[in-house]
């Protein structure tokens, strides 16, 4: 399985895949995988002129990456899908491991056989032999993906190419520097034969759309495959909206330090380039959950740095995710009316990704003496909208609303997936498509030419002002004699996982599901963010 990285912790299962391409079996020399450890002694101790850390390793151990085999949610689902499916078990744990335990994965594929999950949960730090599982998407993972088909579907759902080693002691690592010779040597040394190497697609988007494309397969009754979803499709939509040529994943997701500086403590000679490994993306609250639960779920990074994380990613949503506008507002006979524009400011969909992220709009109207005369969209202290038909009930949505004149009817922006037999699911190894798919387009996203995997789904698809400059929601409020001025309020508020997402796991009587929704209850405060707000007064 495999989170997105903007993140970034998506997840992903049952998908068939070949055996991993080595550029053959018969190759003397076969790809070997490190532990964070041994890279992070150099790449550490990094502070710019201003004075702030910007170390690699500690940037990359409090980040969702470092820690998608810790993802309690994820491990959950996995379950969950392991009980759906139990004829499929071992090829759900297998596939569900290539981007959430990828060192195992692929020493498990090296020696033909099956990565196991679960053999490896719950992590004993004491157990060394867990150490590679428990690292999650380390450093020697992306920097041995290999240029070769990278972007085409060839390497998509986490296929792409390892670098073949020259020798054992000659194991390409990927940078986009140039290294000197004296540098090399030191880390030749020093990792037992892994050779630092310029290769200047380790800044291409193509790169991450490897692992953050995902279609996966529908099983139905015996696991027999009934249908296929296009479950996360960031890259795609990223490359059908007017970014491309603009800014890269990396760019926005691994923000650049502005000043020249060394790379590495050892030796370091100044660079102009430097990315910071923070993997920024939008999942603000499993950042939080891990460092609640950090001893339950043997999280190494110190509390200080996944709490500024956290903090870092909810500002990066806020100040880079969207905006919001009343436009025409005006008093009526009955009440008022006005019009509620959001326009998302990312380079793919808002929310993208994992399925489980929603975005939706609370409105409120006050009088004149603060009264609240209407409210559409408040969260409950659950974690659930006030009005969502999804989150009432597992088998109902919130439709897509083009007009808004009721407080139980709320604007959601999310993917709602359907089952073989065409009920709502959060099942992804059930679902063979979309009932809705609203979520918000990018700039120079046209929904008209858009391929079927990526195009919105529902009544955003026919909903003229539902397009790439935004949405816009007319509502017309009754507010039953009250009198103005008026004071209108609109939010765009963001959950990465929803509550019907979280508690549909319920059901599920094993550890890990349990965990997870007592996880979730214990945290209602830290489920969700306000992206962006406008206010106006009538």
């Amino acid at each position: 399985m495999r989170k997105s990285a903007l993140l970034i912790a998506a997840l992903g299962f049952f998908v068939v895949f070949p055996r991993i391409v080595r550029g053959g079996d018969k190759h003397p020399f076969q790809p070997e995988f490190l532990t964070s450890d041994r890279c992070v002694a150099c790449h550490n101790g990094l502070t710019t002129p201003a004075g702030k850390d910007v170390s690699i390793g500690l940037d990359w151990r409090a980040s969702i990456m470092a820690n998608s085999s810790r993802d309690p949610y994820w491990q959950a689902s996995v379950r969950r899908e392991s009980m759906d499916h139990p004829e499929s078990q071992a090829a759900v744990e297998n596939d569900c491991s290539i981007c959430h335990m990828p060192i195992t994965f692929h020493e498990a594929d090296l020696n033909h056989r099956e990565s196991k999950i679960f053999e490896h949960l719950p992590f004993d730090p004491g157990k060394k032999e867990n150490a590679k599982a428990e690292d999650g998407i380390s450093c020697s993972v992306c920097h041995q993906v290999s240029s070769k088909n990278l972007g085409t579907a060839e390497t998509f759902n986490g296929k792409f190419v390892v670098e073949m080693p020259k020798s054992k002691d000659d194991r390409p690592e990927n940078g986009p520097f140039q290294p000197d010779a004296g540098h090399r040597r030191i880390m030749q040394t020093s990792t037992g034969g892994f050779v630092p190497t310029e290769a200047q697609h380790i800044r291409d988007s193509a790169l991450c759309g490897s692992c953050h494309t995902l279609k996966t397969e529908a099983l139905g009754p015996g696991g027999k495959q009934v249908g296929a979803l296009a479950e996360q499709m960031p890259f795609q939509e990223w490359q059908h909206s007017d970014y491309p040529g603009k800014y890269t994943c990396q760019q926005c997701h691994m923000p650049e330090v502005p000043q020249t500086m060394p790379i590495t403590a050892v030796l370091g000679v100044p660079r102009q380039g430097l990315h910071r490994h923070t993997f920024i993306g939008g999942d603000f609250f499993m950042l939080q959950m891990l460092n609640r639960y950090r001893a339950e779920l043997a999280v190494q990074a110190l509390p200080q740095e996944l709490s500024a994380h956290a903090r870092e990613t909810v500002e990066f949503l806020q100040s880079q995710a969207a905006r919001v506008s009343i436009l025409d507002l005006r008093s009526t006979t009955t009440g008022i009316q006005f019009d509620v524009q959001v326009v998302n400011l990312t380079g793919h969909k808002l929310p993208t990704a994992y399925p489980s992220r929603r975005a939706w709009l609370h409105v409120r109207v006050t009088d004149q003496s603060g009264k609240t005369v209407f409210e559409s969209g408040a969260l409950n202290r659950d974690g659930s909208i006030v009005g969502n038909d999804n989150d009432a009930d597992p088998l109902k949505y919130e439709p897509h609303y083009r007009e808004i004149t009721d407080g139980n009817q709320v604007q959601i922006y999310e993917p709602i997936l359907k089952d073989y037999n065409g009920k709502v699911t959060t099942g992804l190894l059930a679902a063979v498509g979309y009932f809705k798919d609203n979520r918000l387009l990018p700039s120079g996203f046209d929904k008209q030419t858009a391929a079927p995997d990526i195009s919105p789904m529902g009544e955003a698809m026919d909903d003229p002002n539902f397009t790439d400059k935004g949405d816009v929601v007319k509502y017309a409020i009754s507010t039953g004699g009250v009198v103005g001025p008026y004071h209108v309020t609109a939010e765009l508020w963001y959950q990465p996982i929803g509550f019907r997402w979280a508690h549909n796991l319920k059901p599920y009587n094993a550890m890990e599901p349990q965990r997870f929704v007592n996880y979730y209850d214990s945290m209602p405060d830290a489920s969700a963010t306000v992206l962006a707000r406008a206010e106006a007064t009538e």
